[in-house]
């Protein structure tokens, strides 16, 4: 199998992920802050010691990390809570995922919000200016956004677009499914109120453990309830953080592969994954190139991007090569993406695109591979 999927998941994982997450849970699987007994203190600071890699990670020394079992489940507490406490006027950019537009589509069926696109051109520019007439004209209660997009890889300019956010004291949620660990970004600046991140895309953990990181002093309601550990006799939610958000039991065995990976993380360093990265996403496009029936959309000159590539090829449609690629042992991701506004705006809407998705350990053998498919693709072609 060549895996050109990274996107959805990365796939291999670091050889430590497998290792420690097997030791850990041989040796250490007890229930995190539910007993005084050495396997519970053994988890506890487990977590403790991962909350403290993300912060580290994503330069937030004074922010708390709440840990969820997804990252669609954060952003439905963040979502959730802000329209509990009474946000309104909630911008969004053409490139969000389903786990926003969905929630927030719900909510603004019930006439509670008013969801507002955030203006783009048509090269893929976020148009700032503009941005700011719009602000001007609805003021922003709240500004969530991709970091990067899942549906054609395009990296945002978040700090800019939430710096001017600021100035309306609007609250900022960013969406970091598919750049923490791969994208540096300054979590600790002032301007970033929430960051949601996926455990098992870019930070390398396996799946079932996301989260996100928050200003300790915003006062979010909770949405989901339940027992914490903490405060047993109090049928109120703790105020304390991050209890509050971490009712039942937390994913032990995903935070130990998690811990693993946030450890591979910094000792390879963000900027050499992230170069590594760019340099599988160039040589795949220069091998996309080499075909006239391979279109690829969303990629501008001088915009940036991570390793995620979406194209079209002449008369097949994307579900229909899905299974071509499938039967010939390539993964890849047809369709929608989850991300049907993103399609709208590249014009690929209703039908989609097929998306290639490279990681830190694509191989000369998944491009091999690859090349022998669109070989054979090109031949039944003629």
């Amino acid at each position: 199998m060549a895996y050109f999927d990274n996107a959805a998941t990365t796939y291999p994982k670091p050889v430590c992920v497998y290792e420690y997450m097997e030791r850990f849970y041989r040796e250490s699987g007890g229930s995190a802050n539910r007993g005084q007994y050495a396997l519970a203190q053994t988890a506890g600071g487990l977590i403790s010691d991962t909350r403290a890699r993300i912060r580290d990670l994503l330069h937030c020394p004074v922010k708390q990390v709440v840990f969820t079992p997804t990252a669609t489940i954060a952003l439905n507490m963040i979502i959730q809570g802000i329209i509990k406490a009474k946000v309104k006027n909630i911008y969004i950019s053409p490139f969000e995922h389903n786990a926003v537009t969905r929630t927030l589509y719900a909510f603004e069926l019930e006439n509670r919000i008013k969801v507002h696109q955030l203006h783009v051109n048509n090269d893929l520019e976020y148009n700032l200016e503009k941005i700011r007439y719009q602000f001007d004209s609805v003021k922003p209660d709240a500004v969530i956004l991709s970091h990067v997009s899942n549906t054609i890889g395009l990296i945002a300019p978040v700090e800019d677009i939430f710096r001017c956010a600021k100035k309306y004291d609007a609250l900022t949620i960013v969406d970091m499914a598919q750049s923490a660990g791969l994208v540096d970004c300054n979590i600790g600046m002032e301007n970033f109120d929430f960051a949601v991140f996926a455990g098992h895309k870019t930070l390398y953990g396996p799946t079932g453990i996301s989260g996100f990181v928050m200003k300790p002093e915003i006062k979010l309601p909770a949405v989901l309830f339940g027992g914490t550990g903490f405060e047993s006799a109090n049928q109120d939610m703790p105020e304390s953080l991050p209890e509050k958000f971490e009712m039942g039991t937390i994913n032990i065995a995903g935070i130990s592969g998690l811990n693993a990976s946030l450890k591979w993380i910094q000792e390879e360093t963000i900027e050499k994954i992230y170069q590594k990265e760019e340099a599988n996403r160039r040589e795949l496009l220069d091998l996309l190139k080499e075909y006239e029936f391979i279109k690829t959309v969303g990629c501008v000159k001088g915009r940036k991007y991570v390793g995620i590539v979406s194209c079209l090829i002449d008369g097949i449609s994307s579900d229909s090569a899905g299974r071509i690629f499938n039967e010939r042992g390539i993964s890849v991701r047809t369709g929608l993406h989850c991300a049907p506004l993103a399609h709208k705006f590249i014009n690929t809407f209703p039908a989609g695109t097929i998306r290639f998705s490279v990681g830190y350990f694509t191989s000369e053998k998944d491009f091999a591979e690859l090349r022998n498919t669109l070989k054979y693709i090109s031949s039944e072609m003629c």
